[in-house]
């Protein structure tokens, strides 16, 4: 089954020169520290927090978001925090490529590797690390500090535990539905 075309109106996106269509109903604060991929859709009332960042001499992207992302409605990408030896500090947020973040979900995760789909109202608590070709669905808390291994398949419940174990074909399934999924956003 095919995914139909989303439409969207030209003068409500903003598009990049590598492919990025971004809302202009986002909320991007920081924008000089987040780093887009190439070709991510960000949907309108996305908020991407690139302006909670370390302290410091050095500049480092607050947020890395890989090629062929999509991140939904009313989404929070927040980069994790933690108070060490009295001082508090904001860490990277890195996620990888082809990564399907759902509506109305919150990501305070280190690491989020590529091949990944987060479902609709999920929250992903600080500093967990989703590895690659995951399947998180609707309604999941992972709770701080977790570490999801690769092809896992993530079910709701109190507490969120590994439901089952993905194929190894999911990388190119997930992989071929984000490209279409980006193909298929066209503007009228």
């Amino acid at each position: 089954m095919e995914p139909a075309y989303t439409i969207y109106r030209k003068s409500e996106f903003i598009e990049t020169d590598t492919g990025n269509k971004v809302s202009r109903r986002s909320l991007i604060s920081g924008s000089q520290n987040i780093v887009l991929g190439g070709k991510t859709i960000v949907h309108s009332n996305c908020t991407i927090r690139g302006d909670l960042r370390r302290a410091g001499p050095t500049h480092q992207a607050s947020v890395l978001i890989g090629r062929f992302c999509s991140l939904g409605e009313a989404s929070v990408l927040r980069p994790p925090y933690k108070t060490y030896k009295g001082v508090f500090s904001y860490y990277p947020l890195k996620i990888g490529d082809h990564v399907e973040i759902g509506r109305n979900s919150i990501i305070e995760a280190a690491s989020i590797g590529s091949y990944v789909r987060i479902g609709a109202n999920c929250v992903i608590g600080r500093f967990t690390i989703i590895k690659d070709c995951c399947i998180i669905e609707d309604g999941t808390v992972v709770a701080p500090n977790s570490v999801i291994p690769s092809f896992s398949l993530l079910s709701a419940g109190p507490p969120a535990k590994i439901s089952a174990q993905l194929p190894e074909s999911i990388q190119d399934v997930i992989e071929a539905q984000s490209k279409d999924k980006y193909a298929k956003f066209v503007p009228v």
